[in-house]
């Protein structure tokens, strides 16, 4: 993790709380930002605001972890970053109004995998592995064009990135949703994007798969690419380059992973029920038990 690099922030965030924000401004062009997002779900009487006026500068060739409670807003501000959902506010990638893109171009340079990957692509089951990950190449082909050579070799790639090269040809609904997740993991590489978003990308993984996947992450990043994850895994998330800690729809702080006031954010959101402790090297998270 390059210390020395620019660094992801959120500007000006008024949350009631007095938890610290990282402040300053920010450094490098932003390979994805918001101003003053917003977002509401439900409709009429039951419709209720889940994500207040976050703004968020991240840098290219960094990798962001989105942590905090359930409910706290995590995968609603991915999904608005995505373009997924209807929010106040403007999100912006490389530079550019998100909305200004025209949507293959846009899907070239944005790569996403979804929250519940093992289950949320039932439509597919009786695709091959294969041909699951070579969706991810489809904004790279023309109206009904064949895959061409750069596209095979792309997914060939992606596969063996994430282990999954072995059951290429077997059906999706015959996979574990371990071996399922990996598919759809490598499809989103697949796209090869300058900035990939990823909800919950370790569900159903073990452990040296989860190892594998931050193996995977730091590569991206070493060759210039963009990584926003939400995780679960705190000790994961610590292996991040910023963590953005989230609690009831507000961006509470955001900043390097390593730094005190950072792990005071994540101990006060869960109500000082974890702690975050160093060992052999590395941040982790343990319980407080009583």
């Amino acid at each position: 993790m390059n210390q020395n690099a620019p660094m992801a922030t959120i500007d000006a965030i008024a949350t009631g709380d007095h938890l610290p924000v990282a402040a300053g401004t920010a450094q490098g062009a932003a390979a994805l930002g918001c101003a003053q997002v917003s977002a509401w779900l439900g409709h009429g009487a039951g419709r209720v605001q889940v994500l207040h006026n976050v703004s968020l500068h991240l840098p290219a060739g960094r990798w962001l972890s989105i942590v905090g409670p359930n409910g706290a807003g995590k995968s609603t501000l991915l999904r608005c970053l995505a373009g997924l959902l209807p929010h106040q506010g403007t999100v912006s990638l490389l530079g550019r109004p998100l909305a200004d893109w025209p949507a293959k171009d846009r899907a070239k340079a944005l790569s996403w995998l979804g929250q519940g990957g093992a289950g949320a692509e039932q439509g597919a089951d009786d695709l091959t592995a294969y041909d699951v990950v070579m969706l991810g190449r489809l904004p790279h082909q023309g109206w009904l064009s064949p895959p061409s050579a750069a596209d095979h070799a792309a997914v060939e790639h992606a596969m063996a990135q994430t282990q999954s090269w072995d059951w290429a040809c077997k059906p999706l609904g015959q996979l574990s949703g371990g071996e399922r997740q990996r598919v759809l993991l490598a499809r989103a590489l697949a796209v090869q994007a300058s900035v990939l978003l990823m909800d919950e990308p370790l569900a159903n993984l073990d452990p040296p798969h989860q190892a594998d996947w931050l193996a995977l992450v730091r590569q991206l990043v070493a060759q210039g690419k963009t990584v926003v994850s939400v995780l679960h895994e705190i000790t994961l998330a610590l292996a991040a380059d910023e963590v953005l800690v989230m609690d009831r729809g507000h961006a509470r702080h955001c900043g390097p992973s390593h730094h005190p006031d950072t792990h005071a954010a994540l101990e006060a959101v869960f109500e000082h029920r974890i702690g975050i402790h160093r060992l052999m090297d590395q941040w982790v998270m343990l319980p407080n038990l009583k």
